[in-house]
């Protein structure tokens, strides 16, 4: 069976157009510190080690483009906290997916620095992606690429 022929790219593939927004290193570890609960500027700054210009310029771009919300929390003097929009929120798996191949590929001697517990069964998750229909892992070996709606050809 012959795949159908994806190999060129065309306007608004939705891979760049996401990575445009959370492509760069930067960008998507705030976006990892947010999922784990930091929400305001020194919390970023020290746990990243980021330079504040950058922290600022990736922020505002966050807020812009809807994946946070800036609110505020102090009047005097007037302090803001960043927080995961609807979104944002939505890019958790992608977050949790780059970290468990992180942990499988490029591991630490230690193990992984970082877990996940399930508050539903209080296990240790495994992550995976999985069919929503019929709850059958998903995998590069399983899936055919097809033209979608927006496809241009």
């Amino acid at each position: 069976m012959n795949a159908p022929d994806l190999s060129h790219r065309f306007e608004g593939e939705s891979v760049g157009r996401a990575l445009e927004l959370v492509g760069e290193r930067w960008t998507l570890l705030i976006l990892r510190e947010t999922f784990f609960g930091v929400q305001r500027f020194g919390q970023f700054a020290r746990n990243l080690n980021i330079p504040r210009p950058t922290l600022s310029s990736r922020l505002r771009m966050l807020v812009e483009v809807g994946l946070l919300d800036r609110v505020p929390y102090s009047q005097n003097p007037e302090r803001h906290e960043y927080r995961l929009t609807d979104a944002g929120r939505e890019l958790f798996g992608a977050i949790v997916v780059l970290m468990r191949w992180g942990d499988d590929h490029l591991p630490n001697p230690n193990g992984p620095p970082i877990v996940l517990r399930h508050n539903v069964c209080s296990n240790l998750i495994d992550p995976r992606l999985i069919c929503a229909h019929c709850g059958e892992e998903i995998t590069a070996r399983n899936v055919t690429p097809q033209p979608g709606a927006g496809f241009r050809g």
